[in-house]
């Protein structure tokens, strides 16, 4: 399951809705904040050192970053800026939030979203806010628990189970989740097989 995702490639980034490709095909977003680990989860994903940019300090995707995974056409994993730890002027941020709000308002390519958060600090406000973004939408929602390799198992499958308790009882079955480690892979099949089915890939 690692092809097409191996062959990811970086495509843009985008600023404003203006830079955005042509709303057609199908695309995935990655939400979290931003020390949660979501480079590190794209670049497992996609089995690549430096896919997604892994940065000292966290904060520093401040714009939608496209992947394309040729020789796949209209077919996108989109890097959202990170959110609640970026040390940024306050209209920046006011940017962001109205530019990704008109983003999973308006985008019709948008499948799903992939929320990272790190397992040690699940389900914070954001978090919540990004899941319900989406599930208002019509669409699913997966929560990916990064850093798994930090708990034993039974502590990540103690927080796994409460997890899943909680955004099953808040949104049905339109929220998913899972343990995964960039570092050990844990879990990159996994996402893998969601990304898939919302990516249609195995059509």
């Amino acid at each position: 399951m690692s092809l097409p995702f191996q062959r990811a490639r970086y495509l843009l980034s985008a600023h404003n809705a203006r830079q955005l490709p042509a709303d057609e095909g199908r695309e995935v977003a990655f939400a979290g904040r931003s020390n949660a680990g979501k480079s590190s989860a794209l670049n497992a994903i996609c089995q690549q050192n430096a896919l997604a940019r892994v940065s000292k300090t966290p904060g520093r995707t401040q714009q939608l970053v496209y992947f394309d995974m040729p020789p796949l056409t209209g077919v996108h994993l989109v890097d959202l800026p990170g959110y609640g730890y970026a040390k940024v002027p306050k209209e920046m941020q006011e940017h962001w939030q109205a530019f990704i709000h008109q983003y999973f308002e308006t985008r019709r390519a948008l499948s799903g979203l992939i929320v990272v958060m790190d397992i040690r600090h699940p389900l914070k406000d954001y978090d919540r806010q990004m899941i319900g973004y989406a599930v208002q939408r019509g669409m699913p929602a997966h929560a990916l628990l990064t850093k798994a390799d930090k708990l034993s198992r039974g502590a990540a499958g103690n927080t796994l189970q409460a997890v899943r308790k909680e955004l099953s009882a808040a949104y049905g079955d339109s929220a998913t989740a899972q343990v995964f480690s960039g570092e050990s892979k844990q879990g990159v099949d996994e996402v893998r097989a969601v990304l898939a089915r919302w990516l249609e890939l195995d059509k």
